[in-house]
């Protein structure tokens, strides 16, 4: 039986794929600004959340923030630092 969809709890969640240099690059973002402001993260791969890895096949990366989508693809450092602050 394969699991729902539903985003990722709460908190910063990076949703990433293997291998995928979009993946290196929003890692770098989410670290640097993460830290800047004390806040925890956490990375979720597709290949520990298949149903995810389909659901957002085309966006990855997939940034959420306690369950909501908040960016793709390229993630916008000075969104996630207004967002978390």
């Amino acid at each position: 039986m394969e699991m729902p969809a539903d985003p990722p709890g709460t908190g910063v969640v990076l949703l990433t794929r293997p291998e995928c240099h979009l993946c290196e690059d929003a890692r770098i973002v989410v670290g640097r600004v993460t830290a800047e402001l004390g806040v925890g993260w956490r990375e979720l791969s597709v290949t520990d959340a298949p149903a995810l890895g389909k659901r957002f096949a085309e966006e990855l990366p997939v940034l959420f923030i306690d369950g909501v989508q908040r960016d793709f693809w390229s993630i916008d450092e000075a969104r996630l630092r207004r967002l978390l602050s």
